[in-house]
């Protein structure tokens, strides 16, 4: 038995049972890791397996504390973890170790786990593209000359190379849509205020980004939702958790899908990715759902003009010290300095208005969940992209004119903070895999979640299809600027 390929369910039941010791599952973490992570560079700023070897065989005869008792487990690089280096992929913090951890990691260590590492991510996890100064780039293990996708990119990576079970992401621009569908794995970003992060800085306007869970199959994903789901008495605006796992059945049949395509073109999309989209939707009509397409339901420059300022005006807001300090603004990427400079010069009028316009999209997509149970979209633009890329400027013979417009498809979910799941539809001519977003209305995070796992049982693409990792190549390089 392949430790490495179960299930996180299956592992965590083997270890409840008493049939596999942790002692047993780090091991084979352990020979993963150095086997494969080379290749990849997934996990940073990874613990001493020795260290990691002891702490797994004290919990050999300890009863099980929760779902992920004794399984290893690395955390996204932008979450604080007590004891383990948390650089936030940047050159300013790339000696920095937090003395505790955030709630984060607090939940994941209450359900039993051992954090091993970090999960690379972009820089301040700004771009769909994981690489930083601080780690170098993390590479797809379906093609190591391609990225893995951000900025949840460490962890998709980290799935579908088999290093680990589970994986936390978070999303704000796609993060954990993005990567999930460049590495043939599962990615939720569930309905706002559902997992709860810590009280710090603004906790009323900063609603577009939430943490997820990330997984091989949907009922790993669920369960870790209910792990790191939660409110926080200290932030605004909570949803109750749940036994996410307990509500998966139920499957397609009957469920009203909305296919949205490329927004009447507005969203420029790499040759084979439709198609792909419309041949899983297709499956999903054999299945007994009702798929119509859709024409544009709201205009798409207005909901990006709104998700830039919105996203400036957050940046300006949380890291003005970046561009202010010459030293710090020196050892800080361009596309985040934009991101504040532009923020900074913006109006409280222009702030307004594009709250406003994000309120008209909220109330005008709650009047298309009346008629249709999910929205559909791709969960990218492009396929993997070459690693030495910052980010695609061209999308099929479209100049791209920011950093992250090539990811605009996944705006309509973030910006109404909508739960949407990235699922697995197959690859393309290239041998690249893509995935496609089933978006449900705000708390219905259940219904979406019961969906998936329906896909999950009829296709099971990341166990049809696993990633073959061959030898390291040179060392992964950051884009040049």
């Amino acid at each position: 038995m392949e430790l490495t390929e179960l299930s996180a369910t299956r592992l965590s039941a083997l270890i409840h049972a008493r049939s596999v010791a942790p002692s047993e599952v780090m091991a084979a973490y352990l020979a993963r890791l150095d086997s494969v992570n080379s290749s990849v560079n997934a996990i940073v700023s990874p613990r001493d397996p020795e260290v990691l070897m002891a702490e797994a065989r004290a919990l050999d005869d300890t009863p099980p504390q929760g779902w992920l008792h004794g399984i290893p487990f690395a955390i996204k690089d932008l979450a604080l973890t007590a004891g383990i280096r948390t650089t936030w992929g940047s050159p300013l913090h790339a000696t920095h170790v937090p003395v505790k951890d955030g709630l984060l990691a607090q939940r994941i260590r209450a359900a039993g786990a051992i954090l091993t590492g970090k999960t690379n991510v972009p820089e301040w996890g700004q771009g769909s593209h994981t690489f930083n100064p601080v780690h170098g780039a993390t590479l797809n293990p379906y093609d190591l000359s391609r990225s893995a996708g951000g900025s949840s990119g460490g962890a998709a990576a980290a799935l579908a190379a088999r290093m680990v079970w589970a994986a936390d992401g978070s999303d704000m621009m796609g993060s954990l849509r993005n990567p999930a569908a460049f590495c043939n794995v599962y990615g939720f970003r569930p309905t706002w205020g559902l997992v709860a992060d810590e009280a710090e800085g603004d906790g009323f306007l900063s609603t577009l980004a939430t943490n997820g869970p990330m997984a091989r199959d949907v009922e790993d994903l669920a369960r870790l939702l209910t792990v790191i789901a939660g409110e926080n008495p200290e932030k605004p605006f909570p949803r109750p958790n749940a036994d996410w796992a307990a509500t998966l059945d139920g499957g397609i049949s009957g469920l009203r899908i909305g296919w949205l395509g490329d927004w009447g073109g507005a969203y420029a999309m790499e040759p084979g990715i439709l198609p792909l989209c419309e041949a899983a939707l297709r499956q999903m009509e054999a299945m007994g759902a009702h798929v119509e397409p859709l024409p544009p339901p709201f205009p798409a420059e207005k909901l990006w003009d709104s998700w830039i300022t919105l996203r400036a005006m957050l940046s300006a807001g949380s890291k003005a010290a970046l561009a202010s300090d010459p030293e710090k603004r020196r050892l800080t990427k361009p596309e985040t300095i934009w991101e504040v400079e532009r923020g900074a010069g913006l109006s409280a009028v222009a702030a307004y208005e594009a709250s406003a316009v994000r309120s008209r999209w909220y109330a005008h997509a709650a009047r298309l969940f009346e008629q249709f149970d999910l929205l559909v979209l791709p969960s990218a633009q492009v396929w993997p992209f070459p690693a030495e890329w910052r980010w695609p400027e061209t999308v099929a013979g479209r100049q791209m004119d920011t950093y992250h417009r090539w990811m605009e498809v996944v705006i309509p979910a973030s910006l109404a903070s909508l739960p949407a799941l990235s699922i697995p539809v197959g690859f393309g001519d290239g041998g690249l895999p893509m995935g496609m977003q089933l978006i449900g209305r705000a708390g219905a995070d259940a219904a979406v979640l019961r969906a998936g796992h329906a896909w999950h049982l009829a296709t099971g693409w990341p166990q049809a299809r696993p990633p073959r990792v061959t030898a390291a190549p040179a060392p992964a390089a950051v884009p040049a600027t």
